[in-house]
C-alpha cells in the first residue's frame, strides 16, 4: 500500500487523473492525502469533488480557503459575482450530498505511524501540534454542526491576527480558520500577515514565511501544506510545500509518504487555466 500527498487541485480534474495514472494509483490498495482547495477557478470543480468523495476511505482531504468559500456561497452569505467556476456545483443534482460531505472534512490530519501532519496553509508559531489539533477540532465541530451557517456568514476578515488562548466566540474561530487555510507569512513577533501573498522575498521587512518564524513550536513536526503556489514545491524546516501551481500552468505534485526520508516526488506539467496575477 502506498500513501501519496497531493497539492492543490482547484478544479483541474484532467490533471488529477493524469497524475494518478502516472502513480498507478489503485483505490483498493493505495491512499491519497489532498492538501485542500479541491475546487474553484479551474475548469471542472464538480468532477473533482465527485471523484474525491467517491474514493471514500481511500482519500483524506483537509479544507482549504476555496473549499470554505464554496460552503459560504452555498449558504448564501457571499455574492456569487465572479465565482462562475463553482456554478456547476451549486446547480448540481447532488449538490446537497457533496456540500454535506465537504462540510465534514477535517482542517488538520495527523498520522502518527507515518509521522506526518497535513494542513492547507500553515500553523501560527504559538501552536504546537497538540494545540493545532485541538483548535482544528473546535472549528470542525462548528462546521459539521447546526451553527455552521453563522460561522460561514462571519468568517471573512483578517482580525484578530494574533493568537491568544483567551480568544473566544467568532474571533477565535476566525483566527483558527485564517491560520489553517490562509496563512503564508508571519511578523517577527508571531502575528498573521494575511495581506502578504507573494513568494518569499516579496514581503515587507519584518515578515517571514510561517515555517521560518522564530520560536515556532511546531518546528519538530513534519508538516505538509498547500495554498502557496508562488512558493512552489519546496522542502525545508521540516515542511513540504505541495502547491506547485497546477492551475497557473505550473505542476501538480505528489509525494509518497513514508517514515524514512527523503520522500519520492512525482510531478505532472500542467497547461494552466489562468495566468498568475502580476
Amino acid at each position: 500500500m502506498a500513501t501519496y500527498a497531493l497539492g492543490d487541485i482547484q478544479g483541474c480534474y484532467r490533471e488529477l487523473r493524469a497524475l494518478l495514472d502516472r502513480l498507478d494509483f489503485d483505490p483498493a490498495r493505495d491512499r491519497l492525502w489532498f492538501a485542500g482547495d479541491l475546487v474553484n477557478r479551474g475548469p471542472d470543480s464538480l468532477a473533482v469533488l465527485r471523484f474525491v468523495r467517491a474514493l471514500g476511505e481511500s482519500a483524506i482531504t483537509v479544507l482549504g480557503n476555496h473549499d470554505l468559500h464554496l460552503l459560504a456561497l452555498a449558504a448564501g452569505c457571499r455574492k456569487h459575482a465572479e465565482e462562475h467556476s463553482l456554478d456547476a456545483i451549486l446547480a448540481a443534482p447532488d449538490r446537497a450530498e457533496l456540500l454535506e460531505w465537504l462540510r465534514h472534512r477535517p482542517l488538520l490530519h495527523h498520522d502518527a505511524a507515518l509521522g506526518f501532519s497535513l494542513v492547507h496553509a500553515g500553523l501560527p508559531p504559538q501552536w504546537d501540534l497538540a494545540e493545532a489539533r485541538a483548535c482544528a477540532r473546535e472549528l470542525e465541530a462548528v462546521l459539521s454542526g447546526p451553527e455552521h451557517g453563522d460561522f460561514l456568514h462571519q468568517m471573512y476578515g483578517n482580525k484578530p491576527n494574533r493568537w491568544s488562548p483567551e480568544l473566544s466566540g467568532m474571533e477565535r474561530l476566525r483566527f483558527i480558520a485564517n491560520a489553517l487555510t490562509r496563512l503564508r507569512f508571519c511578523t517577527l513577533d508571531g502575528a498573521l500577515a494575511l495581506k502578504e501573498k507573494g513568494e518569499p522575498g516579496s514581503q515587507r521587512p519584518g515578515h517571514l514565511p510561517w515555517f521560518q518564524a522564530p520560536g515556532r513550536r511546531s518546528a519538530g513536526e513534519r508538516i505538509l501544506f498547500g495554498h502557496w503556489s508562488t512558493l512552489g514545491y519546496r522542502v525545508g524546516e521540516n515542511t513540504w510545500a505541495l502547491d506547485s501551481g497546477c492551475l497557473w500552468g505550473g505542476r501538480l505534485s505528489a509525494v509518497r509518504l513514508q517514515p524514512e526520508l527523503p520522500l519520492a516526488l512525482t510531478q505532472l506539467d500542467c497547461a494552466g487555466y489562468l495566468r498568475p496575477r502580476g
